[in-house]
């Protein structure tokens, strides 16, 4: 369970590092011209491989639940946090996802990208929120399971 428990902690706490630095540059990002915004995106390439720790983390989250359904509230907290990640990808696909597609992973500015950007930006910080709301809920889990 202790190796369990690790593996999902590790893996959530991973999944955070990308929309925290979203978060972070949120403000000034929105503030930024086209060109100044097209030319900070770049450093986003290769990041998609961060998606790899969401799913491992949804993943281990939902194999921990399993595992603690007899824990009322450790398994309550667990279904939580699978809920808020799967919450959290959901809306990666429904809006962040697409405007990547729209604007080439933001290489090509089309018509009305202002949108696309707030749908971008907001996206990133709603998965974050429910990121970090899954996260926070693993760990009141991790503390109230009974060790055996």
């Amino acid at each position: 369970m202790l190796a369990l428990q690790f593996v999902a902690l590790f893996l959530t706490a991973f999944a955070l590092v990308p929309g925290g630095s979203h978060a972070a540059s949120l403000m000034t990002k929105l503030a930024m011209t086209q060109e100044t915004y097209f030319a900070a995106q770049a450093i986003y390439n290769g990041w998609a491989l961060f998606g790899i720790a969401s799913f491992g983390a949804l993943a281990a989250n939902a194999v921990l639940a399993v595992a603690l359904r007899r824990q009322a509230m450790p398994f309550r907290l667990m279904l939580l946090a699978v809920v808020c990640l799967a919450g959290g990808l959901a809306i990666f696909f429904a809006f962040t996802y697409p405007a990547n597609v729209a604007t080439a992973n933001w290489t090509v500015a089309p018509a009305g990208w202002q949108a696309l950007r707030w749908q971008w930006e907001m996206s990133h910080a709603a998965n974050t929120a429910l990121t970090l709301a899954g996260f926070c809920a693993l760990c009141l889990a991790t503390l109230l399971t009974e060790r055996t």
